[in-house]
């Protein structure tokens, strides 16, 4: 039976882990502004003012009020007249479907990776070690660029290029995690009671390296909203007109002096939701440390 109690290097569960997070300052601040990012994706049809397609008013500053309805442009609109809290907040849905699913993705075929790699060894290992090697030579930017160019800019094809330019970098942490879980007394007592090597490896090993993924997940989403902020401003990211907070930047870049509000609010956006990822992680690591 899987020790469950028993994580790697002092690593809690992750129940544990949730539950504790009001011990960590840090990560209750981290929580905060992801849930609230997420508060904002869920109830993005009903807080934004305006739609975020519709021509309104170009170039209005935060605070102006439209002509026709009466309605005030909290945060100003861009050059084509688009209103920016509304293409924020809808934004914020796009980027909250897309990272996760690019991230859980990713993770799915990086821990069957690293699964196979750190318990079989032999031949499994040192193939999937040299795939891994080989991917992970190529810079990170340049690699997603090639891949986004070659198949074109979608949702779904940003998700294949983050799932294949990461997967290999979680191959190496669980692969790690389970050649030191592999030599436990309970994986050598899944083994006497002759469980097969996908049982031992799925319900022995991967629950009980479940803590440094957990917290290393969080990290991830960060980069990953990173990711496709920076395709975002570099063309390659949503096509255009759908609410891309990286879109945004590029769009209004050659404006910023003259017009900052239609920079600067995507970007302390974007900033705001990476910050709570890294600080959630960072409180989850701190926790741990504490058992």
């Amino acid at each position: 039976m899987s020790e469950t109690g028993d994580t790697t290097q002092g690593w809690p569960s992750a129940v544990g882990a949730v539950a504790r997070l009001r011990e960590s300052p840090v990560a209750m601040v981290g929580a905060g502004l992801v849930v609230f990012w997420v508060l904002v994706a869920l109830a993005a049809p009903l807080i934004a003012p305006f739609d975020p397609l519709a021509t309104l008013q170009p170039f209005a500053k935060p605070g102006a009020v439209h002509a026709e309805s009466g309605r005030t442009f909290w945060l100003g609109t861009d050059h084509i007249g688009r209103d920016i809290l509304s293409r924020i907040v809808w934004g914020a849905r796009t980027i909250l479907i897309y990272a996760p699913l690019a991230t859980a993705s990713a993770y799915l075929v990086g821990i069957a990776m690293g699964l196979v790699a750190g318990y079989r060894l032999g031949w499994w290992d040192a193939i999937l070690s040299r795939i891994s090697d080989i991917v992970l030579s190529f810079p990170v930017l340049v690699l997603y660029i090639l891949i986004i160019a070659t198949i074109g800019a979608s949702g779904l094809n940003i998700v294949i290029a983050i799932t294949f330019a990461s997967a290999p970098g979680i191959m190496r942490i669980v692969r790690g995690l389970v050649l030191d879980l592999r030599t436990r007394d309970y994986v050598a007592a899944a083994r006497t009671r002759g469980e097969s090597a996908l049982y031992i490896m799925v319900v022995e090993i991967l629950p009980n390296a479940r803590g440094p993924l957990i917290v290393d997940a969080c990290l991830r989403l960060g980069y990953v909203i990173i990711t496709i902020g920076v395709l975002g401003f570099l063309g390659l990211g949503l096509p255009p007109p759908d609410p891309d907070w990286g879109g945004m930047i590029n769009e209004t870049r050659r404006m910023a002096l003259a017009f900052p509000h239609m920079t600067v609010f995507p970007c302390l956006a974007i900033s705001s939701l990476i910050l709570g990822f890294n600080l959630l992680a960072d409180g989850l690591r701190d926790i741990s440390l504490r058992d």
